[in-house]
């Protein structure tokens, strides 16, 4: 059975929440998964025998939050062939800034695309304005998405 890695991006601890709160609930169904800071996951760890579930946050003008700058760094300057890959995308902002909600997610997605890797599913959004917790909020997109992530598994 393929193994459900979940790897988030946070500046303020959300994505964490929001990954810990997402593992809980694919444990409860019986599916291997494991959690890891982006910070502490290195592109080399990337395979072909894994689905990978992203939640990554959106800081300052658009940006991607600290802890996913290394990964995102690597995958520019490495270019690594990630054809083979599996993700899904989930973003975490707020809809008040408008011009760059969820803007950390878009770039982490259009970079693991642009090196070959295929998206499972639709990029969830999390707008923080909302005031629905944010694992609740994971919880539910993967659910949309489940079906399509089974049937890479």
């Amino acid at each position: 059975m393929m193994k459900i890695q979940v790897l988030f991006g946070t500046e303020s601890g959300n994505a964490e929440i929001a990954a810990e709160d997402l593992a809980d609930s694919i444990r409860n169904d019986g599916q291997d998964v494991e959690v890891h800071d982006l910070s502490a996951f290195s592109i080399s760890e990337l395979q072909h025998d894994a689905i990978y579930v992203f939640l990554c946050s959106t800081y300052g003008e658009g940006d991607l939050p600290n802890t996913a700058l290394p990964f995102y760094a690597d995958l520019s300057v490495v270019g690594p062939d990630l054809s083979g890959v599996r993700y899904a995308m989930f973003g975490l902002g707020d809809t008040f800034y408008t011009e760059t909600y969820g803007q950390g997610a878009t770039k982490l997605n259009d970079k693991l695309t642009e090196l070959g890797a295929r998206r499972v599913g639709d990029i969830g959004r999390y707008d923080a304005s909302s005031w629905e917790p944010v694992g609740e909020a994971a919880v539910a997109w993967f659910a949309g998405v489940r079906d399509e992530v089974a049937a890479v598994l």
